[in-house]
């Protein structure tokens, strides 16, 4: 799996994330696509991953794995600070 499939969720419109992970898989002939997300964001990346899949790539894409953890890193204030992360990993099925 390289990096190129990966979508990072953020501050876009939420249709731009959907059509990444369509792009990936239908011109870029991903076999996987990973939607990552951190904090407010995995909802919004939970969306994408379920839009994409059952309205879009119904029947070609499923969700294979989720993956939830938490990252810790220093804020501006000198803090630690714990985030939440997922990772949504997306397959093309098998014909």
């Amino acid at each position: 799996m390289n990096e190129d499939n990966s979508i990072f969720i953020g501050g876009k419109p939420f249709m731009n994330y959907v059509t990444g992970v369509v792009m990936q898989f239908t011109t870029k002939g991903a076999d996987e696509v990973i939607v990552k997300a951190r904090g407010k964001f995995i909802s919004r990346a939970v969306d994408v991953a379920e839009v994409a899949t059952k309205r879009f790539l119904e029947g070609t894409a499923s969700v294979k794995t989720v993956t939830i953890n938490s990252e810790e890193f220093e804020n501006k204030e000198g803090r630690q600070v714990r985030v939440s992360t997922i990772e949504v990993l997306l397959v093309k099925k098998k014909k």
